[in-house]
Formats: C-alpha cells, sequence, structure tokens
C-alpha cells in the first residue's frame, strides 16, 4: 500500500499527461472501444478529469472500509456503458502502461507488481457490484411533462418503463439521443410516487449541449436513458433539527426531502433557507409557501438580491441571515445548489459552529465559469478534481442538478 502511495505521488504531478497517454493507448490498442466514448474533445476532457479524480479517491481512501462499497457502487454505474470483463482487462493495460509512462525513473518490477495486484482488486469489486445488482442496466423513460420557468429553466416529469428505485436527495445520471454519448447528472424533485414518475429540474448551461437540449428541444412523448439513483444526500433517522439550504435548481433534492417530511411528521424543527438570483427564480415559491402554511414544524427564509442589485448579493444576505439563526451545533444541515456555493457556505456553516461531520452534500467536480477545468499539471496537482459519480461519505465540494 506504501507503494502504491508513493508511486501516484510521482503520477500525481503529471495527470494530465498520464491521462492523455493512458487513452491514447487504450483508443490505440483497442479502437472498438472509443465509440463507448464522446466524441467531442470538452466531453473528453471531463472524462480524464473524471476518470483521475475516480483513481485519485481509490488511492486515498485505500484504508477506509468506505472503497469497497464505492467501487461497488462505480461498477453498478457503469453497467450503463455495458461494460464487461474484456473492457476492464483492456483498460487495465493501459492503465499500467500510462502509469510506466508518466513515472519514468520510479517505475520498477516491485511498483508495476503493485499497481497490477491492486487494479485487479478493483477490477474484480467493480464487477462484483455490477453483477449484486438486480436493476437494468439503465432505464428508459418517456417525457410525459415538459414546463418552462422562464428561458433557462425547465421541470420534466418522466416515466420510466421499469419503476426506478430511489430515496429523497438522491441524483441520476441521464442521456438524450439529441447528444449521443454525453450523461450528465441532475437529482430528483420529488420523494417516491406511486407511479414511479420522477421530476428533473433543469437549469441551462451556457454553451451547455445536453442542458440546453433539456430545456429548449426535447418534447413530451420523447425517450430519454437514465442510470441509476446515486448519492448520499438523504435524510439522517433521529430527532435533530433539520436546515436545508438550496440555491437554483438544487432545490429539486431538498422538495424531495421535504416531500419525505410533509408525509411523516418528522416531529423535530424544519428550517428552509432558499436562494436564487432573483424572485423570478423562485418559480416554486406557492408550493413552499403552502407547505409552511400548513407544516407547523416548518420555518422558510427566501434570499434573493435587493431589486436592481447583482445576484452575487444574494450570498451576502444568505451570510446574514445564516449568522442571524443560531444552534447550528444542533442541526443537521443539507446543502444543494453549485458547487462553489456549497463549498462557500459549507465554510461559513463550520463557522458559525456547525458540526463539520453533520453538514450533508453529494460531491460533483466544479467546473463552468465559477471554476474552469485546471489547465495543467501545476493546476491539477494543487487542485485536484472530485470524483464525480457518487460520494460515498456525504461530504465533499460539489452538488448534482445542473449538468451541461
Amino acid at each position: 500500500m506504501r507503494i502504491l502511495k508513493s508511486s501516484f505521488a510521482v503520477v500525481e504531478r503529471r495527470a494530465e499527461h498520464a491521462v492523455k497517454f493512458f487513452y491514447a493507448h487504450l483508443f490505440r490498442h483497442h479502437p472498438e472501444i472509443r465509440a463507448l466514448f464522446p466524441a467531442a474533445a470538452e466531453d473528453m476532457e471531463r472524462q480524464r478529469d473524471r476518470l483521475f479524480a475516480a483513481l485519485t479517491h481509490v488511492i486515498s481512501h485505500l484504508d477506509d472500509e468506505g472503497v469497497v462499497p464505492y467501487l461497488h457502487e462505480l461498477g453498478r454505474d457503469h453497467r450503463k456503458f455495458l461494460a464487461g470483463p474484456e473492457h476492464y482487462a483492456a483498460v487495465g493495460g493501459s492503465l499500467i502502461a500510462a502509469l510506466a509512462a508518466t513515472s519514468g525513473s520510479a517505475w520498477s518490477a516491485a511498483v508495476e507488481k503493485e499497481w497490477g495486484e491492486a487494479y485487479s482488486v478493483m477490477a474484480e469489486a467493480m464487477m462484483a457490484g455490477a453483477a449484486a445488482g438486480t436493476d437494468p442496466p439503465w432505464w428508459d423513460a418517456r417525457i410525459v411533462r415538459h414546463l418552462r420557468y422562464g428561458e433557462d429553466l425547465a421541470v420534466l416529469t418522466l416515466s420510466p418503463h421499469l419503476p426506478l428505485p430511489h430515496l429523497p436527495g438522491q441524483y441520476l445520471s441521464l442521456s438524450s439521443e439529441r447528444v449521443p454519448t454525453r450523461w450528465r447528472t441532475y437529482s430528483i424533485g420529488n420523494a417516491p410516487r406511486p407511479d414511479h414518475t420522477l421530476d428533473l429540474h433543469v437549469s441551462r448551461i451556457d454553451g451547455g449541449l445536453l442542458s440546453t437540449a433539456l430545456v429548449e428541444q426535447v418534447r413530451p412523448g420523447e425517450l430519454l436513458r437514465l442510470g441509476a439513483a446515486g448519492g448520499a444526500m438523504t435524510v439522517r433517522p433521529g430527532v435533530r433539527p433539520i436546515s436545508f439550504v438550496a440555491a437554483g435548481t438544487g432545490w429539486a433534492p431538498v422538495r424531495a426531502m421535504l416531500e419525505q417530511l410533509a408525509a411523516e411528521p418528522p416531529g423535530r424543527e424544519v428550517r428552509l433557507f432558499v436562494v436564487a438570483r432573483d424572485t423570478a427564480h423562485l418559480y416554486d415559491r406557492p408550493l413552499i409557501d403552502a407547505w409552511e402554511e400548513r407544516l407547523p414544524w416548518l420555518s422558510v427564509t427566501y434570499i434573493t438580491p435587493a431589486p436592481g442589485r447583482h445576484r452575487n448579493q444574494a450570498t451576502a444576505r444568505l451570510a446574514t441571515a445564516l449568522g442571524n439563526r443560531g444552534r447550528w451545533p444542533d442541526h443537521d444541515v443539507y446543502l444543494s445548489g453549485p458547487p462553489l456555493f456549497i463549498e462557500e457556505t459549507a465554510e461559513l456553516l463550520e463557522g458559525l459552529g456547525a458540526d463539520p461531520r453533520r453538514v450533508f452534500y453529494d460531491a460533483v467536480p466544479a467546473g463552468g465559469p465559477d471554476r474552469p477545468r485546471p489547465l495543467g499539471f501545476g493546476e491539477w496537482f494543487l487542485a485536484p478534481p472530485d470524483p464525480h459519480w457518487l460520494n460515498p461519505s456525504g461530504r465533499a465540494p460539489g452538488g448534482p442538478g445542473t449538468g451541461s
């Protein structure tokens, strides 16, 4: 284990070169695999980021009990790509080649042996996770309703061909034939229903092909493809008070958890902070107001900029509102929204006394205009991306719901 971590420390400094070498080697020696990956250069950059992020997560958590469930879930997720034993073997060969090419003089027969054995364990755990699942690799789901809220936001109601198991607060990955091979994560905006329909809240991202298609182009009757639900931001049992902080379409998983609590009165205080760039983007306010009036244990605070002020003022107003509400050490806190919003809010709450172990959110790597993708190995080494697929701990920077 020590050899692996020491070896990876060398590779990590040349992460950009390592992952580019890996994919070049994989596609050269196994050209039939290329069709399973996105064609666009931007998407392949994301894919490279995710590969290295997942490898970083596994190596840095080799001693943790959670690494095996992580690999099981990763293998389960990869069923939607129809990954088989031959694909794992091909990936293993190219990974070893990339590590060797990147390590230079630090590579040796002993290091190669350690990596080979470690990859075999990882691949076996992923394949075991895939084999243990009884769910289909993916769900075809028909759009039964498409509601627009302004130019940049839509709520899609989907009817899967088979029930898709999920818990309130979880998310799923989605793909459309309009943008082939591109998968993005979106939070599920409802608790499980008798008719098994799902609501996805989609915010259009500038330049985002899939989000633009989902907001502007898809129509009722159209089929989408869904991956299995995942994520750890689900309501913890107990009697501790709860505070939800949701920004933008980060409201979707919070809405699902509130539906769960409304159906089963929690017997504990629930505080809800809803943050939006302006009052027009409080698209679910009628429902929230009705809940606050009906549910005596729920209190709601809306956070928007003052009329005519920049939307960033909402962040300052949120900081004031959170600071004015006490008892943070007693609360379970759930955060949902853009990645940087979550990072900043989590840091603020810890400063107000919230227990970091009781602040929950799911991980999706930050990207887009708020945090550009690292340009080279130096930036990557200083700020490595977080794993994209899942977050076993329930605490890491990022949050699903606004894929491109």
